[in-house]
C-alpha cells in the first residue's frame, strides 16, 4: 500500500512541475520581446546597415519588439529579410532571455561591372546591386556585358579568383561583342589577350611562364599586348 502511495506521489509532482513549466512558458509568451540583437556572420564590410535590417522586422504593421512573443511568425521574418537583395541567408530565432536574435549571411561580390548603371556580380554569379554603406574592391569588368554571356565572365573571374597569381595581379576584365576576353595587370601596362576560355588553364600556365621569364630579363614594361588566343604559345607584341 505504501509502495502505491510513493508511486501516486510521485506521478502528482511530476504532473505538477509539468503544470508548473506549462503555465511559465504560457507566462513567458505573453511576454513582449526583451530586445533584438542583429549579428552579421563571416563578412565584416557591411553592405546593408543594421537600421535596414530593423526596419525590416516588421509584423503586422508593429516593431517585434512590441508584440507578444506567442504570436511572431519567426519564419516569416526570416523569408521577408532573406529576400533583401544585399542578403545570402537569414535565420531568426527567440533566445533563452526571451530576446529575439538575427544572424544575417551577406552576398559576397566578386565582380563589379561598370556599365549604368554599375552592379556586382556576386559569388554565386548572379547581378547584385551596388551598395551606399560600402565599396567592395573587386575585380572590374568593362564592356559588352549581359545576360547572356554573364555565365563566361564569372568562370573568368573565379578562374582568377582561385589562383593565388592572377588574384594578386590581376585588376580588370574586358570582353567585346563576340565574348572574347582580354585582361589588365596591377603592375604593367599591357593588356593580355585571352580570346575565348577554350584551353583557359594551359593559356593561365603559358602566362605565368611568360611572366616570370620577361620579369627576369626586367623586359615586362616593353609589351604593348601578350596574346594567349594561340595554342601551345604566347605572342608578346612590343
Amino acid at each position: 500500500m505504501l509502495k502505491y502511495f510513493n508511486f501516486i506521489k510521485v506521478i502528482f509532482v511530476l504532473l505538477f512541475i509539468i503544470s508548473l513549466y506549462a503555465f511559465s512558458s504560457f507566462q513567458s509568451n505573453l511576454k513582449s520581446v526583451s530586445n533584438v540583437n542583429i549579428d552579421f556572420i563571416g563578412e565584416k564590410n557591411l553592405y546593408i546597415s543594421k537600421s535596414s535590417i530593423d526596419k525590416l522586422l516588421i509584423q503586422n504593421n508593429d516593431y517585434i519588439e512590441c508584440l507578444e512573443k506567442d504570436i511572431i511568425d519567426l519564419n516569416e521574418l526570416e523569408e521577408r529579410i532573406s529576400s533583401h537583395e544585399m542578403i545570402q541567408n537569414a535565420e531568426v530565432y527567440l533566445t533563452v532571455k526571451g530576446g529575439i536574435r538575427v544572424d544575417i549571411e551577406q552576398r559576397k561580390p566578386v565582380a563589379r561591372v561598370i556599365s549604368s548603371p554599375s552592379y556586382y556580380i556576386d559569388e554565386n554569379g548572379k547581378k547584385m546591386p551596388l551598395s551606399i554603406e560600402h565599396s567592395a574592391r573587386v575585380l572590374l569588368v568593362h564592356g559588352q556585358v549581359d545576360q547572356d554571356n554573364l555565365e563566361i565572365i564569372f568562370e573568368m573571374v573565379n578562374t582568377i579568383q582561385n589562383d593565388s597569381f592572377l588574384k594578386l595581379y590581376i585588376t580588370d576584365i574586358f570582353i567585346d561583342s563576340e565574348n572574347k576576353i582580354s585582361m589588365s595587370l596591377r603592375d604593367c601596362d599591357f593588356k593580355v589577350l585571352v580570346g575565348d576560355l577554350n584551353q583557359l588553364k594551359q593559356k593561365i600556365i603559358n602566362f605565368k611562364a611568360f611572366y616570370q621569364i620577361a620579369k627576369k630579363e626586367n623586359t615586362l614594361k616593353k609589351y604593348k599586348t601578350v596574346n594567349l588566343k594561340f595554342d601551345k604559345q604566347v605572342i608578346g607584341v612590343k
